[in-house]
């Protein structure tokens, strides 16, 4: 299948004249499967730090210089192509200092799609390798793997996601391939960072690699996961260090959203017998706005999401549940048990209601803790979802809840 859509984005290029054979000489980086001009090396390396070698063999080539042009006249319409903006800049700089014809194939070994109608070449990986996002789709559509209707819902693709080493294949050839193909282009590419480790690149040689799964047992997943995804915008590179983290998980989890929980509902469970109370029929000043902002949430996360911004989409959550904590210590419920309980129970429903728009926003980041947290306030499973809130949907009262457990609890670094 995949053989067929690589043959056929070929046979569409060297029909509309876009490949040419030829003889190629430069370096080429086995590791990555890149070819380098001299002035792109590095100590005699490739910028990634692999060693080249020189190649001289017959190849076909896509001429990739005569889109210089428009790809510049493509990247100044479409200004949200690629992200980060830092990224794009690159990007466009690469493509003002001038392309070069392509090399797309290779003629020293015999593993790869065959080039049609020239058994001495197989195709250059990238071109290869970056066909498949299409090949997924159901392209072509009329041969023998077409889906028609899968490749019109599919494609373009709203997001390719990639490593920042791998851009330029994305953000130029592809594009180049797409547009001489006569073929719609990917809505967006973003490039993410690199982590480092308490500073250091992170390298075998050094010793420092960070094992996930070790991470995962001693903070847990969910609390691993939002460390990523908060600390450090992504699309930037990114410091790992046990002190952030731990911070993270005790300043953010356990305090702010984690006390938060736990508090509310504890006081439900103890004060009001275990019953979920009302929202009040006639919200106060102080209950409208909390919940306003809790409703604003949806479309400022949706917002932020769509610009791959995940660390702006978790502090306007994280904002709701700061305003959240401040409306506990100005209302002070405990106090109202004995002054004015009816007012205490309108409190509390507030305060179940923004927790239960957080705890649903917050599920694609920490599934299992905000299962739990949602199960607490008594949220069966086919009401978690994102249409459920927004203000479309109100946490209903009367049901009975279970005395809560700790979600979040704190992590404590034991003494040496």
């Amino acid at each position: 299948r995949h053989r067929a859509a690589c043959q056929k984005l070929w046979g569409l290029l060297l029909e509309k004249g876009h490949i040419t054979l030829g003889s190629y000489a430069g370096w080429y980086a086995v590791r990555d499967e890149a070819f380098h001009t001299e002035t792109e090396l590095v100590d005699g390396k490739a910028p990634s730090g692999a060693p080249v070698e020189w190649v001289e063999e017959p190849s076909y080539f896509f001429n990739l210089s005569e889109w210089q042009q428009p790809l510049l006249d493509f990247y100044e319409a479409n200004p949200g192509f690629v992200g980060p903006e830092s990224r794009f800049n690159e990007v466009k700089s690469f493509v003002r200092g001038g392309l070069r014809d392509l090399s797309v194939s290779r003629a020293s070994f015999s593993w790869g799609v065959p080039v049609p109608g020239d058994d001495a070449h197989v195709m250059y990986v990238w071109l290869d390798a970056l066909t498949n996002y299409i090949t997924a789709t159901g392209w072509p559509t009329d041969g023998e793997y077409g889906d028609a209707e899968g490749y019109e819902m599919r494609w373009p693709a709203d997001l390719h996601m990639v490593g920042k080493d791998i851009l330029r294949f994305h953000a130029v050839y592809w594009p180049a391939f797409l547009m001489a193909a006569g073929l719609p282009l990917p809505k967006r590419v973003f490039a993410h960072g690199w982590w480092t480790n308490e500073g250091e690149k992170i390298s075998k040689s050094l010793g420092n690699a960070i094992d996930p799964n070790d991470l995962a047992d001693e903070f847990g997943l969910d609390q691993m996961r939002y460390f990523l995804m908060r600390e450090v915008p992504f699309g930037n590179d990114g410091d790992f260090s046990r002190q952030a983290m731990i911070h993270r998980m005790n300043s953010d989890l356990a305090n702010d959203l984690g006390n938060l929980s736990q508090r509310v509902l504890s006081m439900i469970f103890k004060n009001c017998d275990g019953v979920m109370p009302a929202l009040p029929a006639e919200p106060r000043d102080e209950d409208a706005a909390l919940l306003a902002s809790a409703d604003a949430m949806l479309d400022a996360v949706r917002a932020q999401i769509d610009l791959q911004a995940f660390h702006e989409a978790l502090r306007v959550i994280w904002q709701v549940v700061s305003d959240a904590n401040r409306y506990v210590d100005n209302t002070a419920p405990w106090g109202l048990k004995k002054t004015d309980p009816p007012r205490m129970q309108e409190v509390l429903a507030v305060l179940a209601e923004v927790i239960r728009q957080v705890a649903i926003l917050v599920q694609p980041v920490m599934p299992e803790a905000t299962s739990k947290m949602l199960a607490q306030l008594g949220v069966p499973d086919n009401a978690r979802g994102f249409d459920t809130i927004g203000g479309a949907l109100r946490l209903p009262a009367g049901h009975v809840i279970d005395k809560p457990e700790p979600v979040f609890p704190r992590y404590i670094v034991e003494e040496a």
